[in-house]
């Protein structure tokens, strides 16, 4: 299921929203521009590697440009490939105006780096000796999700279906959506608990989670919060 758009029009400009994308995609183009390897070496020394940041492993001396706690920052606005920016833009640019509009401008900018600061503890604290560099945008924009939930479950979202090299479109609730979304998040996470897998889908959590808990105290006051399924 491939989200395109929500019919969920913002009553302001969703300049934080785009203000972060714009970032991210120029982050990504600076770090492309290190090549391969040297990409490689920015991406460890400014993404959230939790042996670092939690104090039982040391980067060489080379590659420790910042402090680890400045990490948990950088690592929101870098991404490890195309399609891993894509994907991630493509959900915040659906569902982060909305929220935004929720907000306020200064109030989203707040919670989306909260919602960040989560989902890194959640997946770094499980694991506090990995060394797998951890970097993406998703933890954050996993909170937008989070507070979309609460905040318009029932707008519908034009999404679609790969069947084989078909793709059927249709419009479900975004409440659908976003529990399908994180009920994948919460079997993939079983799955590389296995052995499988290598995304971080604890962060993906621990931002979800961070999201609906900081909606009710983010939003404002005229906005409502709304269940899925009432």
């Amino acid at each position: 299921m491939i989200p395109l758009r929500d019919e969920n029009p913002s009553g302001t400009a969703p300049v934080v929203t785009i203000a972060f994308i714009v970032l991210c995609v120029l982050v990504f183009l600076w770090q492309l521009s290190f090549g391969a390897q040297g990409g490689q070496r920015i991406v460890y020394s400014l993404g959230v590697v939790p042996a670092v940041l939690l104090g039982q492993g040391q980067l060489p001396p080379e590659l420790s440009l910042v402090s680890p706690w400045i990490t948990i920052f950088t690592s929101m606005f870098m991404h490890g490939g195309w399609m891993h920016l894509i994907g991630n833009m493509l959900y915040l640019w659906i569902f982060g105006d909305n929220v935004e509009d929720a907000m306020g401008h200064g109030r989203f900018v707040v919670f989306y780096l909260l919602c960040g600061v989560a989902a890194v503890f959640a997946q770094a604290l499980p694991d506090p000796s990995s060394t797998v560099p951890m970097v993406g945008a998703s933890g954050a924009i996993s909170g937008v999700l989070g507070a979309y939930l609460l905040l318009y479950p029932h707008a519908r979202v034009l999404v679609v279906i790969p069947f084989g090299f078909y793709l059927h479109p249709m419009r479900i609730p975004a409440g659908l959506v976003l529990v399908l979304w994180f009920g994948l998040q919460l079997l993939s996470n079983a799955m590389a608990q296995a052995g499988q897998g290598g995304v971080a889908f604890r962060a993906h959590i621990g931002g979800f989670v961070a999201g609906m808990i900081l909606i009710t105290i983010f939003k404002q006051r005229r906005v409502r919060l709304r269940l899925p399924w009432g």
